[in-house]
């Protein structure tokens, strides 16, 4: 994983290699694992932000998660087992509860799958420390995801 500059927002960009078990019985990547590879590539873009692993995360800013709310892709290239991808992940909108997020899964230099989502920060009810509330993203947080 590697942070990267990004005028639209903060960045990271990683290698994957297709393996076996993310391949359907055509030798292609199984769809739904792009969604698999989008969401550790945001967990990947959260950790170089808050220099935090998950876990970590979590506990310092008292989270229950960044869950799901929007996604989608399209596909326009297949990737196919051996495959060497690269997955640049870019933070495209901030607001004050959630963060958009960009995909872009390129094979062989060509975009193969662009890939969106909107997550939100989720902390714990105040009336019920067992069920999740919409929390303000940290300013300081919210500057480095916006890339400033």
């Amino acid at each position: 994983m590697t942070p990267l500059e990004d005028r639209e927002g903060f960045s990271v960009a990683r290698a994957l290699t297709i393996e076996w078990g993310h391949c359907d019985p055509a030798g292609i990547v199984f769809n739904p694992r792009f969604f698999e590879f989008f969401d550790w590539s945001t967990a990947l873009l959260c950790e170089a932000a808050t220099g935090l692993d998950k876990p970590a995360m979590l506990a310092a800013y008292d989270l229950i998660g960044i869950p799901l709310v929007d996604t989608g892709a399209r596909f326009l290239k297949p990737s196919r087992y051996g495959d060497r991808v690269e997955i640049v992940s870019t933070v495209v909108e901030v607001g004050r509860s959630s963060f958009a997020v960009r995909h872009r899964l390129h094979n062989d230099g060509a975009l193969a799958v662009e890939g969106r989502e909107r997550r939100v920060w989720a902390g714990r009810h105040p009336d019920d420390r067992t069920r999740m509330k919409a929390a303000p993203i940290p300013e300081d947080l919210a500057r480095r995801l916006r890339g400033a």
